[in-house]
């Protein structure tokens, strides 16, 4: 194995994933990415998922956004109604998978799991 390459390869995954880790990373934004997989595939409004959260409409229209930012949800208007909903291709949990697949690979094939000498 290349280390070199390796450790390119896994420093550009990162990268591709930062903005989604950093999102699902605040507690506050896990409870409502929970809140919001429970959810109809229709979407929720602001309005709707601060009365369930008990959170602002302030807080949860920041949140969403960093979550819409960070690709974990989209947002669809109707009139003046703005509805948000899981992502429903995914494509940024399937290169978070990716990361984690190719840390525990590396892992495995290393000496991290030898005994202490």
């Amino acid at each position: 194995m290349d280390s070199k390459k390796e450790s390119q390869k896994l420093q550009s995954e990162f990268k591709e994933c930062q903005k989604l880790l950093t999102a699902i990373g605040d507690e506050t934004r896990q409870y409502l990415m929970s809140v919001m997989i429970m959810e109809k595939c229709g979407g929720s409004r602001v309005v709707d998922i601060a009365k369930k959260t008990h959170l602002s409409r302030p807080a949860v229209s920041h949140h969403m956004q960093i979550l819409k930012d960070a690709g974990f949800v989209t947002s669809r208007k109707e009139g003046t109604m703005i509805y948000y909903s899981i992502n429903a291709d995914r494509d940024g949990l399937k290169k978070v998978r990716n990361l984690i697949d190719h840390i525990d690979r590396l892992l495995s094939e290393e000496c991290y799991y030898e005994e202490p000498f």
